[in-house]
């Protein structure tokens, strides 16, 4: 567990700081006077709970705190102050908790008992591949919406190359072979990577899609998919290869075969 404690009083940072540690001393425990240097961080480094006062200088708590909801829906947001001035300004935000200064370790203790979202719910991964049969990927447990059909595609293929960079000219040679005109591809293309952009923004998938200048990769510890669990539990898997990989796609082909071999082996076994 990471978590994030940001107040511009340094001492009763420390303070606060030094009984979270106590009460967690397994999580990585990141402290700042500064709230924009705290979001600059977690822009960097994905945040599980937060410690804020609601009020600070440059960029208020409660203000730090919705920025931290935009990148992570599911971080649980504690607010500290002096008084009950901001409780309902927490509420609205759906907050975890809400303390008044100075608060006791008993108080730190029920609040880290009691997450809005409890750490077994956190690691539900929100995104599913499924890759046996047609290709679909699905979101809170809905198919995922792209502008265009080719962006699902491009999904498809990162999913296949399994955490792999996949280069522009490969996602343009898989997705069109040797249609076209290359120009008006990498064109078409830059316009794909802004619908995968903007549709992972939309459902607050920050981390998902790995970019890297000129490639794309799937962060694939992030995601469930019964591909990638077959092949690593194969027959314990609750997900069964039959056959059938991404039916609607022609690229995967030699994955395809690879599949067949590693099932007749098990099969054969």
């Amino acid at each position: 567990m990471t978590i994030l404690i940001v107040d511009d009083q340094a001492t009763r940072l420390e303070k606060t700081s030094s009984a979270i540690a106590a009460l967690k001393p397994d999580a990585e425990i990141l402290s700042f006077t500064d709230s924009l240097e705290a979001l600059a961080k977690a822009r960097e480094h994905e945040i599980d709970l937060a410690f804020l006062a609601p009020e600070m200088p440059e960029l208020r708590g409660l203000d730090l705190g919705q920025y931290l909801i935009d990148l992570y829906p599911l971080i649980n947001l504690i607010y500290l102050h002096d008084t009950s001035d901001f409780a309902y300004d927490a509420i609205i935000q759906h907050a975890s908790g809400y303390l008044l200064n100075p608060a006791s370790e008993a108080s730190f203790k029920q609040e880290l008992e009691d997450l809005r979202h409890p750490e077994a719910q956190k690691k539900q991964k929100r995104v599913f591949a499924q890759c046996f049969g047609n290709f679909e990927i699905f979101c809170d447990g809905k198919p995922i919406a792209f502008k265009y059909a080719r962006t699902k595609e491009i999904m498809a293929l990162l999913i296949n190359n399994r955490g792999a960079q996949t280069t522009n000219g490969e996602i343009i040679a898989s997705l069109w072979e040797d249609e076209g005109d290359p120009e008006k591809k990498a064109s078409y293309l830059s316009n794909l990577r802004q619908d995968l952009q903007n549709t992972m923004t939309r459902l607050k998938l920050n981390g998902i899609i790995l970019k890297q200048r000129g490639s794309l990769a799937i962060a694939a510890d992030k995601i469930e998919c019964d591909l990638y669990d077959w092949l690593d539990k194969k027959n314990e898997s609750k997900y069964q290869y039959m056959g059938d990989y991404m039916n609607q796609y022609s690229w995967p082909e030699y994955f395809h075969a690879e599949l067949d071999e590693i099932s007749y082996a098990l099969y054969d076994d």
